[in-house]
């Protein structure tokens, strides 16, 4: 018996709707992270991108457990001298809650071409507002 491969022509991709109000920020994440590689679906292939797209609302409402809202850290390197750079949890929620999920998520995927695809399918908002209604998405529980 032959296994099945997925090509291109054979992706159907739907649009997901995920409401990260009250969502602890790693289970969300590794809800999000399957949906995106294909891997809830049966027709799921390593090599081809079979994922679903996933957007994410009320990313400023999400939630950490333990003491990660005050000990956890995102560093970054700017490529000059001295250049290694942290940025706390607090910070980061209060500038940029959209990118706290982002990486989360993007930390998840696989290291390479591919992953970097799966990326480009999270769209990840602040609010409950989002510019993505024609594409009609249906609202999934995650958490």
């Amino acid at each position: 018996m032959k296994s099945f491969m997925a090509k291109k022509s054979y992706v159907d991709s739907k649009w997901l709707l995920v409401d990260a109000d009250g969502a602890v920020l790693g289970r969300m994440a590794a809800k999000i992270a399957p949906i995106l590689m294909g891997k809830t679906k049966p027709t799921y292939t390593p090599h081809v991108d079979t994922g679903d797209y996933v957007i994410v609302v009320n990313a400023e409402k999400i939630q950490v457990t333990g003491k990660k809202a005050q000990d956890k850290e995102y560093d970054f390197y700017t490529h000059f001298p001295g250049g290694h750079k942290f940025v706390s949890f607090a910070d980061m929620m209060a500038k940029k809650p959209e990118r706290v999920i982002e990486l989360a998520v993007r930390r998840m995927l696989p290291k390479n071409k591919l992953g970097r695809k799966m990326m480009k399918k999270l769209k990840v908002y602040r609010g409950s507002q989002h510019p993505h209604q024609a594409q009609r998405p249906e609202k999934v529980e995650v958490f």
